[in-house]
């Protein structure tokens, strides 16, 4: 009796049938006109619900794909190629709810290998397979869809939002043996490891915070959970609650840059704007301040000082502070323009001194207030004799 039924569903589910007809008229032309009828049908279907479908552009992008589409009008195209001309004229009607709907039917009727290889020649439909496996969480069906196609280095990046953190985090650990290069594996291993790290993270922070013992929790109160986000974002939150810790802990930013490779680019900048926003101004020193082997310190700055001007700026920093770091901006046109901007008088008095530009430094006077103190410097430079102004 079964293999009786597992020869019925050879017939039905494989390429090598087509389904009989007493008709006498021409059977390819009665199939289209079938599919067309049904295509038009589906298509009444859905539109009738528009609360529970989202629309579908056509753009070759499907947009959405949440669909409750009826689909028991479409058993009666039994066979491979009538399913297959189905499929073509809902593409060819360019609705992507009909597509997905008639998809979802092709999903449950066909075998896989022969499903995955009739899309693999329809990438319209196999682009709105895709989405909506995404957008369903339909993971091991779309694994198995994208080896199939040789896309392997698309599962890291097929990872829905909407899966739970223990899903997600399950998910990427049955990634990292599967057979990606070297550099897609390296992804996948970090995209886990962070993963991991911001679990722990959550966790230990979510206590303080809810216990109270922690006075920058209560200061700046946490706007969102930490879990999945990005490197960058981590690295930003870490920087902001938990600078000063060892680097031997989890949520250390230098732990987090050792462990992530993290270039100094890129850890300047994070930890510049997360120092800035919580006004500490001593760490935005240290961060800037080295020490050669004899002892000597000197300010030093791998994203460049004018950025760091830009940032602190951004940041409300006092004009103390910005002058400072203007002040180590190399390039003379670029100090004088944000010395000027960012009204950092001195920075841009000592640069016309510097240049011997009388000219300039008596234009300048005209911008500070009558009797200030830098009214009083300009006028003390200017009566300096020892200067020799080249204009």
């Amino acid at each position: 009796m079964s293999r009786a039924r597992a020869d019925e569903e050879e017939y039905w589910h494989s390429s090598k049938f087509r389904a009989f007809t007493f008709d006498d008229e021409d059977d390819e032309l009665s199939q289209l006109k079938e599919s067309k009828r049904a295509v038009n049908s589906l298509r009444d279907i859905v539109d009738d619900d528009d609360d529970d479908l989202e629309r579908v552009s056509w753009s070759g992008e499907p947009v959405g794909s949440k669909c409750r589409c009826t689909v028991c009008s479409l058993e009666r195209f039994r066979s491979l190629q009538d399913k297959l001309v189905l499929l073509d004229e809902a593409v060819a009607g360019h609705d992507g709810n009909v597509i997905t709907a008639v998809l979802i039917f092709l999903k449950r009727t066909l075998r896989r290998e022969i499903l995955f290889r009739e899309l693999e020649v329809r990438q319209v439909a196999l682009c709105h397979l895709i989405h909506f496996l995404r957008e369903t969480g339909e993971q091991k069906f779309l694994l198995d869809l994208l080896r199939f196609l040789d896309r392997t280095e698309e599962v890291a990046v097929s990872i829905p939002r909407s899966l739970n953190v223990e899903k997600r985090r399950e998910f990427l650990k049955s990634c990292i043996g599967l057979p990606f290069s070297a550099e897609d594996t390296s992804h996948i291993q970090d995209h886990y490891t962070l993963l991991e790290r911001q679990i722990i993270i959550e966790a230990n922070d979510r206590h303080l915070e809810m216990a109270g013992q922690s006075e920058l929790f209560r200061k700046y109160p946490r706007k969102a959970s930490i879990l999945n986000m990005p490197l960058v974002t981590t690295l930003f939150y870490s920087c902001f609650y938990h600078y000063t810790e060892a680097e031997g802990t989890f949520s250390s930013p230098s732990n987090l840059k050792k462990t992530f490779k993290i270039p100094d680019k890129q850890y300047v900048l994070t930890a510049l704007a997360a120092r800035a926003k919580l006004r500490a101004w001593g760490d935005v020193d240290a961060l800037f301040t080295t020490k050669n082997w004899l002892g000597y310190t000197k300010k030093k700055a791998p994203i460049g000082f004018h950025r760091v001007v830009e940032i602190l700026q951004r940041n409300s920093a006092p004009v103390q502070v910005l002058q400072e770091y203007v002040r180590l901006v190399e390039d003379v046109e670029t100090r004088l323009s944000l010395a000027t901007k960012y009204k950092c008088h001195d920075v841009v008095i000592e640069t016309y001194r510097d240049l011997k530009d009388r000219i300039q430094l008596i234009a300048y006077k005209s911008k500070v207030e009558r009797g200030s103190a830098e009214d009083e410097k300009i006028n003390s430079i200017l009566n300096n004799m020892q200067i020799r102004w080249k204009n």
